[in-house]
């Protein structure tokens, strides 16, 4: 079996969901959603800044992204 290498950030985030007590399937959407955000964002989300998100959820909207997703 082979294991994915976490980062530090993923692995906090993992852990906070716990703390909030989020099922697996919350915690699968939360990853997945951040995962794209990654991608939209072309670098680490921890560097994102607030017009970065604004033009995320821009993008979103868009593109027919519900606002509970």
């Amino acid at each position: 079996m082979t294991q994915e290498k976490v980062s530090p950030l993923r692995e906090r985030m993992m852990e906070d969901m716990r703390i909030r007590g989020m099922g697996d399937k919350s915690q699968k959407a939360h990853i997945r959603a951040l995962k794209d955000f990654s991608a939209f964002l072309g670098r680490s989300p921890d560097t994102a800044e607030p017009d970065d998100l604004r033009a995320y959820q821009l993008h979103m909207a868009n593109t027919g992204v519900t606002p509970s997703t």
